[in-house]
């Protein structure tokens, strides 16, 4: 019987890199977790002070021929081209003028303290009832002379 010495492989040495696979892992879903809180977490208590138009030229320019006009007021006061309308006939108001000229644009004059929901709903209102031109009317600034 023989006795020899058993090969011993060397002693492995320890690990010194530094494993990020679980911060990686980690940070992922931190990143998911954000991007699906993101929309909750409330813009609509951001306060927003809406701009005024500021054009080059000191004149204001007049609305083509073919557009009307419908505005509102901080009362909830509605009118459909300077004649006032009630919220539950403006949709067939709106109907009958788009019908009238379908190219026509409607420009949507709204007061600066008039919550943007409401303007919105007037504007869904009115593609409802098949205008496909809309445009939002803004206050112009005079130019500055120099």
């Amino acid at each position: 019987m023989s006795f020899g010495r058993l090969s011993r492989q060397p002693q492995s040495r320890p690990m010194s890199d530094i494993n990020v696979t679980p911060m990686v892992d980690v940070m992922l879903v931190l990143l998911v977790i954000f991007i699906m809180a993101a929309p909750s977490m409330g813009t609509h208590r951001v306060p927003v002070d809406l701009p005024t138009q500021s054009s080059a030229n000191s004149a204001p320019t007049s609305p083509p021929a073919a557009t009307g006009t419908l505005v509102l007021d901080v009362q909830g006061g509605v009118q459909l081209n300077g004649q006032a309308v009630t919220v539950s006939e403006l949709p067939a108001r709106l109907a009958q003028w788009a019908q009238a000229d379908p190219g026509a644009e409607l420009l949507v004059q709204a007061d600066r303290a008039v919550p943007y929901g409401q303007v919105a709903a007037l504007m869904d209102m009115a593609q409802a009832a098949g205008v496909t031109r809309l445009g939002l009317a803004a206050q112009g600034t005079p130019a500055a002379k120099p």
